[in-house]
C-alpha cells in the first residue's frame, strides 16, 4: 500500500513551480487542462522518488481568511532535508506571500525546522 499526498490549490502552473522551488523537485508527471492553463494532474519528484501531486482546485479558497485565522486543517511534513541551507530556503520560498505559524527555530524533537501557511493556503511543516 502506498499513500501519495495530493494539493489542490488556485494557480496550480504557478504552485508547481514554487515547490519545485522550494524542494528541489522536478515536475515527472503533468496533464494540463485542454486550454492549458492549469492542472489536471501534475506530480512532482525528488530524487527520482514521488513526493506531492497537484492539481487546479475547483472551488475557490480563501487564501487571505486562512493567513487571517491560520487555520491548520492539514499539515505536509517534509523532514530529513539534509541541510539548514535546505530548510532555509524552502522557508523564504513557501513564506512568500504566505505566513509564518511557527519562526525556524529548535524543537524538542528537531534541531531545524519551521512551520508555514504557503501563498495557496497550504500548511508545510519543513525540517533538517
Amino acid at each position: 500500500m502506498k499513500n501519495y499526498t495530493q494539493v489542490y490549490v488556485k494557480n496550480s502552473l504557478e504552485a508547481a513551480k514554487l515547490y519545485c522551488d522550494a524542494f528541489g523537485a522536478e515536475i515527472t508527471r503533468e496533464m494540463k487542462k485542454p486550454d492549458g492553463t492549469a492542472y489536471e494532474h501534475c506530480e512532482l519528484s525528488v530524487n527520482g522518488e514521488g513526493f506531492l501531486a497537484l492539481a487546479e482546485a475547483a472551488n475557490p479558497c480563501d487564501v487571505e481568511l486562512i493567513h487571517k485565522m491560520k487555520w491548520e486543517t492539514m499539515t505536509f511534513n517534509v523532514f530529513e532535508m539534509g541541510s539548514r541551507e535546505a530548510v532555509l530556503h524552502a522557508f523564504e520560498v513557501l513564506n512568500d506571500g504566505g505566513v509564518v505559524l511557527h519562526p525556524i527555530g529548535a524543537l524538542p524533537w528537531n534541531e531545524y525546522n519551521a512551520t508555514v501557511i504557503d501563498k495557496y493556503g497550504v500548511c508545510w511543516w519543513i525540517a533538517i
